[in-house]
């Protein structure tokens, strides 16, 4: 009974990302509006040109390197299965504690609604609001990644896991990878909301939240793929 709530638990968990993902894609702007902060004057064609050039660009870029990391991350998940499917001895869910990967979980999922919500603010000219959800989402990132250290603690030093077995080898990989991706998150979604503090940000000059939030979400994505393969099957 337990497994079939949990499967339902993470059906429920992959729609409420990809319904995540649509808010996300829908609040892009479909047309890049160029003007200069303040009420500057208006940009000729040609500056136009260079400025959505430019923005083209660095999306382009950015979903090359997320390309790359997802690569990464196949590499790894398909080693942790291969090195599950030879090893003599596997933990079980008890001992992975479940509880606290689905608690995990959820707060990850949150943070990439708060992280939805704060780009609704900048597009609307609420930097405000923007800065107040950024640091919401880098809070929970933060409570993620305080979990993940107490899992750490529990699995080293109660069930005796490390790096001298296969199980440990191939889930203090995978997992502190993808825990090091958290950690950089936190600290850009800090630094975007200092920013925007500032006043760096508005309706049409938000690029780099938007990379950020793709970043997030790619993060959060990777993580229902690792929790699925490592607590669920």
């Amino acid at each position: 009974m337990c497994q079939k709530l949990t499967a339902a638990n993470v059906v429920y968990i992959k729609e409420c990302v990809v319904r995540a993902a649509i808010i996300v894609l829908e609040t892009i702007p479909k047309t890049d509006k160029i003007r200069a902060m303040n009420q500057a004057p208006v940009l000729s064609k040609a500056d136009v040109g260079v400025h959505s050039g430019s923005h083209i660009n660095r999306k382009f870029g950015f979903w090359l390197f997320l390309s790359s990391e997802l690569l990464i991350f196949c590499g790894l998940i398909g080693g942790f299965l291969v090195t599950k499917h030879y090893a003599a001895t596997w933990p079980t869910q008890a001992q992975l504690s479940l509880w606290l990967a689905s608690t995990n979980t959820f707060l990850l999922l949150t943070s990439s609604l708060t992280v939805v919500l704060g780009i609704e603010r900048i597009q609307a000219d609420k930097p405000k609001g923007l800065t107040m959800f950024l640091l919401l989402s880098a809070l929970l990132g933060f409570l993620f990644l305080s979990g993940q250290a107490y899992e750490y603690q529990h699995l080293i030093f109660g069930e005796k896991f490390g790096f001298g077995d296969p199980f440990g080898t191939a889930f203090f990989i995978l997992t502190g990878l993808h825990g090091l991706h958290v950690l950089v998150g936190v600290l850009w979604a800090i630094t975007v909301a200092m920013r925007a503090r500032r006043g760096a940000y508005s309706s049409s000059n938000f690029t780099t939240v938007e990379m950020f939030g793709l970043y997030w979400h790619f993060v959060d994505l990777v993580w229902i793929l690792i929790f699925t393969i490592v607590y669920l099957i």
